[in-house]
């Protein structure tokens, strides 16, 4: 039997061929054939451009339905799909392309002529563009080929995408996921979450992230639902059309920025029946203000790039505010302290998780792999947690100096790195702040020579062309010196404590 997640995907397709797939703001919609048809005839323009099975393909293309049917043409041609933060700069995609070795870049036009002789140097084969309404030579293309009818042959093993994490040394990390990792996860939850005939999801996420492009698409996929397809989140689009959707998911913020409009209404909401949070801590007062504004009770989980979701509040039952809930039926998760022992309920440890939705390891790191894994094959997340005698799993800090802002991961030896580098600094800490919008703040906590003149603008300066402006520092301080322990290590804790209150949260 094929593994290959599209022929999954296109077993679930309506028998009502003509179904809408997506639906945009603007009246266009894509249905459940054009879908079928359309991610064929890109097939057929990824294979013409050399890739094969196993082959990479980096995108870093804005939202929209054609980039919704290249993802699926490279299942169906057995490509590794590769999707970039649009946000990333062409230093920093020069990285990836030189790391993945992709046969082919599909990237904006706005881009092409910045970044063509980076995919050159890194022996891309051919660059396509893709704009944000899907026009550009990918689409051209595609309409002029014929389409591709058969599937590639896939087992469960075999890769279907990688994911890039920032790394705390500062070198990112390529997450491998395999067929079986995606449609092991997305059969769960679609399962879990009761999805029912006539879903409608509401889609505002981004398409190259864990959360819009695999939990999000994927639900919907393997219902054979309408979707919703906004290019971003905007409040009052977003208030227009719950009233015809039944299922939303998004990131705290949100929530939050819905509770802020005063058109957001219990009766705008009665007819969704799953509101789904998570890529990032939601406070607690978070969820009552939404139970109390809407009557709905958010459903929080957990998840990361390197196992889609591991945890969900339930679907029938108890959603605790402040917990994520227990693992998925298919996934073993415990709390163990630093040598791996599992620690009693209650008691705070990192949590660790294995399952099918657990990926392959790091992209050409098997070193880096092998830390992460203990010998029984537990994946070590990094996230400190609790688990109640339930099994129900409240996250409550992170191990490493992880930071998620708006959703996205950023690791601050990224940006001190480049902080450390400029004239005039002696050295720097980046720290994650709760911010009420953003989850938590970046913060670079600076010192610099006595001599120097450095400003807060400066260093906010020279970061814009270097790192996706997510990573940059929301807000400067500088500092005669960094707080350090016995050990000289400088003491972040002293330094979120200092600056607790930076953005009003």
């Amino acid at each position: 039997m094929n593994q290959n997640l599209y022929a999954l995907i296109q077993s679930r397709i309506p028998a009502d061929t003509l179904k809408p797939f997506l639906v945009l703001p603007t009246g266009r919609t894509v249905s459940y054939a054009d879908m079928d048809y359309w991610s064929a005839k890109f097939a057929t323009v990824l294979a013409d451009a050399g890739v094969s099975p196993g082959d990479r393909v980096v995108v870093q293309t804005d939202k929209s339905p054609e980039a919704v049917m290249l993802y699926l043409a490279c299942l169906r041609v057995g490509g590794i799909y590769i999707p970039l933060n649009t946000a990333y700069t062409p230093s920093e995609v020069e990285y990836f392309l030189n790391d993945a070795e992709p046969v082919v870049l599909v990237c904006r036009p706005k881009s092409l002529e910045a970044l063509s002789d980076i995919a050159t140097h890194a022996a891309v084969k051919q660059t396509f563009v893709m704009d944000a309404d899907g026009s550009g030579t990918l689409t051209e293309a595609a309409a002029v080929a014929a389409p591709i009818e058969d599937i590639v042959e896939c087992e469960t093993d075999d890769l279907a995408a990688i994911l890039y994490t920032s790394g705390t040394t500062g070198r990112s990390k390529g997450a491998m996921l395999s067929h079986g990792n995606l449609s092991s996860n997305a059969r769960t939850l679609h399962r879990l979450w009761a999805f029912e005939d006539s879903d409608v999801l509401l889609h505002a996420l981004p398409i190259y992230h864990v959360h819009g492009l695999f939990v999000a698409l994927h639900c919907a996929l393997m219902n054979g639902s309408t979707i919703h397809f906004l290019d971003k989140f905007d409040p009052e689009t977003v208030i227009r059309l719950l009233p015809t959707s039944t299922v939303m998911m998004g990131v705290p913020t949100f929530y939050t920025r819905l509770l802020d409009e005063p058109g957001f209404t219990s009766d705008v909401s009665k007819n969704i029946r799953l509101f789904v949070s998570g890529s990032a801590p939601m406070l607690a007062e978070t969820h009552v203000q939404f139970t109390e504004r809407t009557g709905h009770k958010i459903l929080e989980r957990y998840g990361m790039t390197e196992g889609g979701m591991i945890t969900s509040n339930p679907y029938d039952g108890d959603r605790v505010p402040g917990t994520v809930g227990p693992a998925l039926p298919d996934v073993e998760v415990r709390i163990c302290n630093k040598e791996g022992t599992p620690v009693a309920a209650g008691e705070i440890g990192v949590l660790e998780y294995k399952g099918p939705n657990l990926f392959k390891g790091y992209w050409r790191m098997p070193d880096k792999t092998a830390e992460e894994f203990r010998a029984d094959g537990y994946f070590i997340s990094g996230d400190n947690a609790i688990m109640d005698a339930e099994g129900r799993v409240s996250i409550v800090g992170r191990d490493k100096d992880l930071i998620i802002t708006g959703g996205y991961n950023v690791y601050p030896k990224e940006i001190e790195i480049e902080i450390d580098q400029m004239d005039g600094v002696i050295e720097s800490a980046v720290i994650g702040l709760p911010h009420k919008d953003f989850g938590e703040g970046v913060t670079a906590v600076v010192v610099a020579q006595a001599e120097a003149s450095v400003s807060e603008k400066d260093i906010v300066d020279a970061l814009k062309g270097k790192l996706a402006r997510f990573k940059q520092p929301k807000k400067v301080y500088f500092v005669s010196e960094l707080p350090r322990n016995a050990m000289g290590k400088v003491q972040k804790n002293a330094l979120r404590e200092t600056y607790a209150g930076t953005y009003g949260s």
